[in-house]
This record gives C-alpha cells, structure tokens and sequence, in this order.
C-alpha cells in the first residue's frame, strides 16, 4: 500500500510542476536562458528525457519523504503539510540557492525554481499523509 502513496504523491507533484512550471513559463524562460526555438518554445520541448527524468526524480523525492516520515513518526496531514514545507524550504531550496549564488544566476530563477521545490515538497508531504 505504500508504494501507492508514493506513486499518488510522485504524480501530484509531477502535475503541479506541469501547472508551476507553465503558468511561469516566460518568466522561466527568461531566468534559465534555455535555448528557445523560432516560435519561443525550449528547443528541447519534443525531448522525452527531461520529462522523464522529472517523473522518476518526483517518484524518488516521495519515496525518500515517507521513508523519513515513518522514521519520524508523521502521520497527519497537518504533520505531513509542516514536515514537507520544511524540507522542501530549509532542505532543498538553500541547495538550490547554493548552486545558483556560485553559478550567478538570476534571483528570479532561484524564486521559481525553489518555490517549485518549497511547494512541490509540501504537496508531498500532504499526499503522503492523507491516506
């Protein structure tokens, strides 16, 4: 049952970083320097492989959380909101701002990219939890 949550909980966030990822589409764009196509499109979009490896990192990252959240005893939703906001902010997004501040990119790629993680995380920790 828990590889259940874990693939629930990996799809969630997959699809909230289709959501994320699109609604700030131009702004990340702009931020990333991806290379872009003559309509403005990522030249990579037809690429299978990023979305991909997205999907299986998304399965990785909820399946590493509820090993953590049953070594750690968290077991509501409340709990699994709070834990997962916390590992998604204090966690993954200073590493984020680590590669970024020595890679100099730009304070608004760093804003999307860890608010992606912060909430992705988060979302997670919900999912988890709610079954």
């Amino acid at each position: 049952m828990e590889f259940v949550n874990v693939a629930a909980a990996g799809v969630a966030v997959f699809v909230f970083g289709a959501v994320w990822y699109t609604v700030l589409a131009e702004k990340w764009m702009a931020a990333s320097g991806v290379p872009l196509d003559e309509t403005g499109a990522p030249a990579n979009r037809s690429d299978p492989v990023p979305y991909i490896t997205s999907f299986l990192s998304a399965i990785l990252v909820a399946g590493m959380m509820r090993h953590v959240f049953e070594l750690s005893g968290i077991d509501t939703m409340g709990k699994g909101l709070m834990s997962g906001f916390s590992i998604g902010i204090f966690l993954v997004s200073p590493w984020i701002a680590t590669f970024y501040g020595f890679g100099a990119r730009p304070k608004s790629l760093l804003l999307i990219d860890a608010g992606y993680a912060t909430f992705g995380c988060t979302l997670i920790g919900l999912v988890l939890t709610a079954f």
